[in-house]
């Protein structure tokens, strides 16, 4: 079942030449932090594109109910009237934070330095994911929390009345635990400092800097350590959200597989903790370049033009590089369906605790269409068939996972037979407009009668 109504199930066909222009949504990760940040901030801080899909609506509807006013003024524009840092009010029910991880995690390390108790709760995919990964360093803050077994929602945090600041080191690469403890950090006094050993997406230390935070941050021996000075006072801003590089990676990686295609994505976000994918696409031999590169709100941004490209190879990708691509590693594996020879790709366990056990929904579906895949713990190999040899023709599960049930219709677009996948509900959580906008480009998806 889909985390917000009936499972969708839908299908998608061989087509003709993908053409046009790509308008993705606004970048999922900034959107969050903008509407968080705008929230402990004093003042108004003014949203434009922001992403409107449900996980982001999700974090806009919890700052309300932290007691920031947020106003949508239509069109991705919103404006956040914030309550400063330490002025979150104790909310009146439960926190239902849908299908997001991101919103969540970010959602506990914002209020855990505050004398308030919440409790998180989320749709069934969310609630089966691992949460101590974050209550733990912010147990380290002084936070009490208490959930299900195995660290699971829902959980009841009882942020710290007298919060000590901390120094931590991130056991594995996540931006999700480094922000949670960033933002319980703000309302610490003293200096908070996280190293972690391998960089992963900086969002939040650019943004807590735009916001007027005290952050620094050195490469060192240790790794990368970042220092936050406590209990500032954060100026609202202006934040334009550039369009995200992960449903980006959609309508790219379809027109590089679908003969002769030629798709612009303007506008995306290309921060180099996020774009880990374009590289290692070209690596494998696409067409696939960067024009009007600029900067946008302190991060850099480009119009990518994607063609087919008939002679993709497989490679090796490196580990170091997963962190920068970790939700795009589904949809390169259909990338590396297409490809000839052996795509590997090494250093993902994160990827066993996503939306789902993303190696084993996307080996499991591969595999049913038709390609060969092998997988271990923090790996997994697709050896590639060559343009227009994937049997196709297989239903695939979703699990409840946007990025999987994407992946499955972008394989459908080059199959022989059509490809299904039982629920595309999800899609809705990151990329309400997916449908449209790749029906427009010449894609055939379609919705199936249950």
């Amino acid at each position: 079942m889909s985390s917000h109504g009936s499972p969708i199930p839908m299908s998608s066909r061989a087509c003709g030449p993908l053409n046009g222009t790509a308008e993705v949504p606004g970048d999922k990760s900034i959107s969050h932090r903008s509407l968080i940040l705008g929230a402990m901030a004093v003042g108004e801080t003014t949203i434009t594109g922001l992403l409107e899909g449900q996980d982001v609506l999700d974090t806009a509807k919890a700052m309300r109910a932290f007691g920031a006013e947020v106003i949508d003024h239509g069109g991705g524009s919103y404006s956040v009237h914030g309550v400063g840092v330490g002025g979150f009010a104790e909310p009146d029910n439960v926190i239902d934070c849908g299908n997001s991880g991101t919103g969540v995690r970010l959602l506990m390390g914002a209020m855990a330095t505050s004398p308030i108790c919440v409790t998180f709760t989320g749709d069934a995919s969310l609630n089966s994911r691992p949460m101590a990964r974050v209550t733990d360093p912010l147990a380290l803050f002084g936070t009490q929390a208490v959930g299900r077994a195995g660290g699971r929602l829902p959980m009841t945090l009882v942020g710290a009345a007298e919060p000590v600041p901390v120094r931590y080191t991130v056991p594995v690469p996540s931006a999700q635990v480094k922000s949670a403890v960033l933002l319980a950090g703000l309302n610490a006094p003293g200096k908070t400092v996280v190293i972690e050993a391998e960089a992963t997406r900086d969002h939040t230390e650019r943004m807590l800097a735009g916001f007027g935070a005290e952050i620094t941050v050195k490469e060192t021996d240790e790794g990368r350590v970042i220092t936050l000075t406590g209990q500032p006072e954060l100026k609202s801003q202006h934040i334009d959200v550039p369009r995200d590089p992960s449903s980006a990676a959609f309508p790219v990686c379809a027109a590089l597989i679908v003969p002769g295609s030629d798709v612009l994505v303007p506008g995306i976000g290309l921060n180099p903790t996020r774009a880990g994918l374009f590289t290692t696409l070209r690596e494998m031999g696409a067409d696939l370049t960067y024009e009007n590169e600029r900067s946008e709100g302190g991060e850099p941004v480009a119009d990518l033009r994607a063609r087919f490209s008939p002679d993709l190879q497989g490679i090796e990708v490196p580990p170091e590089r997963a962190a920068s691509m970790i939700d795009e590693y589904p949809v390169l594996s259909v990338v590396a369906a297409c490809a000839r020879g052996e795509t590997v790709m090494r250093g993902v366990k994160e990827l066993r605790v996503k939306e789902s056990d993303r190696i084993e929904a996307m080996a499991s579906g591969l595999r049913a269409n038709g390609i060969e895949v092998e997988d271990g713990p923090d790996w997994w190999t697709v050896t590639g068939l060559g343009h227009g040899n994937i049997p196709g023709g297989a239903v695939c599960q979703s699990h409840l996972d946007h990025r999987i049930a994407m992946s499955f219709l972008i394989l459908g677009m080059v199959s022989q037979q059509p490809v299904q996948v039982d629920d595309g509900g999800p899609i809705a959580t990151s990329f309400p407009i997916f449908e449209p906008l790749m029906a427009e480009l010449g894609a055939q998806v379609s919705r199936l009668a249950e």
